[in-house]
């Protein structure tokens, strides 16, 4: 995923931001793919891809360090997961 979509997502407010919102919504299986920053704690990065295998979500690592994700979500903080919402861009249209 590039910057450019991010910055979509963002602004059509698909993203929720944290390891924890994004643990949270992983075990509803409300989110259809998580975003990790390059250098995630590997802590998180277990957990969530944990949790994520089994709801079958996606996992993508980016190539953005946490405190660059945080500038493109501007957010005075580093920002190592991001979590994309189901059907949040079909629901947002309506």
């Amino acid at each position: 995923m590039d910057v450019n979509e991010i910055k979509k997502l963002w602004k059509n407010e698909s993203l929720v931001v944290g390891s924890d919102e994004v643990l949270k919504l992983l075990r509803r299986g409300e989110l259809e793919k998580v975003l990790l920053a390059k250098n995630a704690p590997a802590a998180v990065v277990e957990d969530v891809k944990r949790f994520a295998s089994l709801k079958s979500v996606e996992v993508e690592t980016l190539e953005i360090p946490n405190d660059e994700l945080g500038t493109l979500c501007k957010k005075p903080f580093s920002i190592a997961v991001l979590g994309l919402k189901k059907s949040s861009g079909a629901a947002k249209r309506r």
